[in-house]
């Protein structure tokens, strides 16, 4: 299983819009992808500003391509997000998944 990184950053009150776009509008199609296992939103405030972070589990490269195109690393964001960030990754990392723990079966 690959592991896909991205972050963002947006200020208090745009935090929340941002993780109701995301439980609403990205989780939906997200799961309509093949190959997509599941996704986990962070955040943290500091100072005047909330730090996302989003990991988005995928099978395999392959099914990562088919979401985010031929360059992998490009970042996938809506328009809608964008203007609820004060800024955000326009490149992602992704890692393998080398180990989990206490996570639910279906995701193994």
């Amino acid at each position: 299983m690959i592991a896909r990184l991205w972050s963002a950053r947006a200020n208090e009150s745009h935090c929340l819009d941002y993780l109701q776009h995301f439980e609403h509008s990205v989780v939906p199609e997200l799961r309509k992808r093949s190959g997509y296992v599941g996704s986990t939103v962070l955040a943290r405030t500091t100072g005047i500003e909330t730090e996302i972070l989003v990991t988005t589990i995928w099978r395999s490269l392959d099914a990562i391509r088919e979401f985010a195109g031929p360059d992998l690393e490009t970042a996938v964001v809506a328009e809608e997000a964008a203007t609820l960030l004060t800024s955000y990754d326009h490149r992602v990392r992704h890692f393998d998944v080398a180990m989990v723990d206490g996570a639910p079966p279906a995701i193994l």
